[in-house]
């Protein structure tokens, strides 16, 4: 038992009471265009503008692999934009995806929630355009979250 609940729907609707974080993995050269991240921009401006102009004054930021943005989009609701994939292609050089980083990003996201009293939603976070492995990345996130008493919702989407 991974201490994981997982549903079928939309990470960017979670149906539960209370204070909220909905995480997803971005890369580290300010792409912003493909995969989950569409489907958090249809739902709100702020996550996107707010990862763009972190990244854009990166010079004088915490913008890297590992760090997490925290943006509030509704009253009970923000988004963590977490810097888990070096680039965006994968070809000869391998998986974009950093598990480092995630675990740090985690780590990050860990103190947020508990500070918050929130509960964590996410797709199968560096495992689509990132291309990294569920199995990888699933007891980073037990570890880092649910071993904290953190509730971890994970959506897979469609039928």
């Amino acid at each position: 038992m991974s201490g994981i609940t997982y549903v079928r729907g939309d990470a960017t609707v979670p149906s539960v009471k209370g204070t909220k974080i909905i995480a997803h993995v971005c890369n580290d050269i300010g792409g912003w265009g493909k995969g989950f991240v569409l489907a958090v921009s249809r739902r709100w401006p702020e996550p996107e503008s707010a990862y763009r102009a972190w990244h854009r004054d990166r010079a004088s930021n915490d913008f890297a692999l590992g760090a997490v943005q925290l943006v509030q989009v509704e009253r009970y609701v923000w988004v963590a934009n977490m810097i888990g994939q070096r680039g965006t292609r994968t070809g000869s050089k391998g998986v974009s995806v950093r598990y480092e980083a995630i675990d740090s990003a985690l780590g990050r996201l860990a103190g947020h929630a508990a500070r918050l009293g929130a509960s964590v939603h996410m797709p199968r976070i560096g495992c689509g355009l990132a291309g990294g492995k569920w199995s990888r990345i699933e007891p980073l996130i037990t570890e880092r979250l649910v071993r904290r008493g953190i509730p971890v919702t994970v959506y897979d989407h469609g039928d």
